[in-house]
């Protein structure tokens, strides 16, 4: 069983568009997507619309959240979500708005026996940040009782074992803190043998054209940098 799994795309369609062509050439049994389809970037309309078209699973993200409540309620209160948050509200459709509010703060898979856990933040917060060495992942797989947990936010790839469980973060679609421009997505294959191979991929996508747009709407020129940088 092949999986690909993204997240945090942020209305950022070109990159979206890009990361779904080369999932189509993965030839996967099954796409699920993390959430924070919307903030951010220019295009959440049609990040939601895409999503929707190619019947994704999708769970929840903090910005989602943060998107359909008007306020800062699951987002940092930070100069760039000032902007935003206000922004997308104000552009993502009422339609769309309910498809968020909509979607599960969770899923889960048993694959072969293997039992896979999709959240976007952690189990316990829709938006706490786990990285791979900090003590709050520790204690999060410490108490998981599915053998894989599938999680985001952090938008910085990265995967670690721990005893006999598997700790995966996949990255952001559209709006990358790797230091580079390009898109993060994984794969995770499970085989007969209940083997857990992961692979990461990063795709370079036309990134001059969202720099473009959002210039063109009066973006903040820190959040449009960032896309050029593939830093916060």
């Amino acid at each position: 069983m092949k999986i690909a799994a993204i997240s945090d795309i942020h209305g950022n369609i070109y990159a979206l568009m890009k990361v779904l062509e080369d999932i189509d050439d993965e030839r996967v049994d099954l796409v699920v997507c993390l959430g924070d389809l919307v903030g951010y970037g220019p295009h959440p309309n049609e990040v939601v619309a895409l999503i929707k078209r190619r019947e994704i699973p999708c769970i929840k993200g903090n910005y989602d959240a943060s998107i359909v409540d008007g306020a800062f309620t699951f987002i940092r209160d930070t100069s760039i979500n000032s902007f935003a948050l206000p922004w997308a509200s104000e552009e993502v459709r009422a339609s769309n708005k309910y498809y968020l509010s909509e979607l599960p703060t969770e899923l889960n898979y048993d694959i072969k026996g293997i039992k896979i856990k999709f959240t976007h933040g952690s189990p316990n917060r829709i938006n706490e940040y786990l990285f791979e060495d900090s003590n709050e992942t520790k204690k999060v797989m410490e108490n998981l009782e599915e053998d894989i947990l599938v999680c985001a936010h952090t938008h910085i790839p990265s995967y670690k074992k721990f005893n006999n469980k598997t700790f995966i973060n996949v990255g952001s679609v559209g709006k990358p803190k790797i230091g580079r421009p390009n898109a993060t997505y994984c794969i995770i294959n499970i085989n007969e043998d209940k083997n857990i191979d992961v692979k990461f991929k990063e795709i370079e996508y036309e990134y001059k054209r969202i720099v473009k747009d959002a210039q063109m709407l009066n973006f903040p020129s820190q959040l449009v940098a960032s896309y050029e940088s593939g830093n916060e």
